[in-house]
């Protein structure tokens, strides 16, 4: 069962827990949490350590219009806490590599990010990004994982599942800045079961204070890690079209289809490998009609 998971400051324990009462939860204690409530289709867990779970198949929806609106939308870190953001960019493309940055800032430089106008990346066009991120590469430290297509095809083999692939890619960007900045305090858009991402993080650098947050470009340092990976994704994918004297389109529509059939017919269905992530169906549809 997927689970949600976020943190939220204790002062809105009983906020919570009145309104799941008004909801119609059922309330519990089990060990190590403040209390728990069910539902049919919804368990919500608030923790002593401040962490809330929430896993159920009407998760989604208790999620967009109760918490996040009323609960949520009350926390976040404080604005200067020093931290490491991470996201990545290029995992919906068909073509192109996958890009994943982790931006370090402290207090000084987080507002930095307010003064240069650091904001949700995909609330910017491509150029804007690309300055953007040469100011953030200039300014604070970071670390870039790019996983080109042959690579990325290799690795998917490997770790047969996208979001392991994800989880990887993110903790060894992580943990590079860790060690290169001495912060251990983290924030991921989170992309998986939270044991996903906890699990490879783990297993390199076990002190990492960890923390997964759906639509995580909404903190600053998260914002930036996105920039770079996008900006990076986009010059990529630039790069292999010069190489190969074609345009890639992004994205993994009709567009990518066409786009690969006629590469196929220039450069032969051996050489998609290395400029397409294979798993995507659209690979069966572009080979298939040949």
């Amino acid at each position: 069962m997927t689970t949600f998971s976020t943190k939220i400051d204790l002062a809105l324990a009983d906020k919570l827990l009145k309104d799941l009462k008004e909801q119609g939860f059922e309330i519990s204690k089990p060990q190590y949490t403040l209390f728990s409530g069910k539902k049919p289709g919804v368990v919500c867990t608030l923790y002593q350590s401040g962490k809330l779970t929430v896993q159920g198949k009407n998760k989604d929806e208790f999620i967009e219009f109760y918490l996040e609106p009323y609960i949520i939308q009350d926390f976040s870190l404080p604005d200067e806490t020093p931290r490491i953001g991470s996201d990545e960019a290029g995992k919906g493309d068909f073509f192109g590599p996958l890009c994943i940055a982790a931006v370090y800032a402290d207090e000084k430089q987080i507002r930095k990010l307010k003064d240069i106008g650091v904001r949700d990346s995909k609330k910017m066009t491509d150029p804007a990004i690309i300055k953007m991120a040469r100011e953030i590469e200039k300014h604070f430290a970071h670390h870039i994982v790019v996983i080109n297509p042959a690579k990325y095809n290799e690795l998917y083999r490997s770790f047969a599942n996208l979001n392991n692939l994800l989880a990887w890619g993110h903790a060894t960007a992580i943990v590079n800045l860790v060690d290169k900045t001495g912060c251990e305090r983290v924030i991921v858009d989170q992309f998986a079961a939270e044991f996903v991402m906890q699990r490879a993080v783990e297993k390199k650098h076990p002190k990492i204070e960890l923390i997964q947050r759906h639509r995580g470009e909404e903190d600053l340092v998260v914002a930036a890690g996105a920039i770079l990976a996008r900006k990076t994704f986009v010059t990529g994918i630039e790069k292999l079209g010069s190489h190969y004297k074609t345009v890639f389109p992004k994205g993994g529509g009709s567009r990518t289809i066409q786009a690969g059939k006629d590469f196929v017919k220039t450069y032969g269905p051996e050489e998609l490998e290395k400029v397409c992530k294979l798993h995507f169906k659209n690979r069966d549809a572009i080979l298939n009609s040949r």
